[in-house]
């Protein structure tokens, strides 16, 4: 399954990277990846004006975009735009950080999926 990671750089500046979580066959129940330990889930709402500039992540997290798109900018520049289904690794918590904007004046759902941080 393929996720973008953002992360912060030797530059103290984040970047992008297309990240593959491989996922085992396990027969009749499809494919699955390994379980990837976190302390809970947590369900978030914006409104279609939303518009943050350079920030961090509070803490290493998945994010998964459930309903609307997200433009995430990054210090060099590049803008990616994530939709409903798209996942992000943020894991920029130092640094420049990143930079997230409403798309179409859409509210958006998204799920915060936190990580264990002894996990690299």
């Amino acid at each position: 399954m393929q996720v973008v990671r953002v992360y912060t750089g030797d530059d103290g500046r984040s970047h992008f990277e297309d990240v593959v979580i491989p996922l085992v066959d396990t027969g009749p129940i499809g494919r699955i990846s390994e379980l990837i330990p976190g302390p809970g889930v947590m369900f978030r709402e914006v409104g279609g004006d939303y518009d943050l500039d350079f920030h961090n992540a509070p803490r290493r997290q998945f994010v998964v975009n459930l309903k609307g798109s997200v433009d995430i900018g990054v210090g060099d520049g590049t803008v990616r735009r994530l939709g409903p289904g798209d996942i992000l690794l943020a894991e920029d918590t130092q640094g420049e950080g990143h930079t997230s904007r409403a798309v179409d004046g859409e509210p958006r759902q998204c799920l915060f999926i936190p990580l264990d941080d002894a996990l690299q």
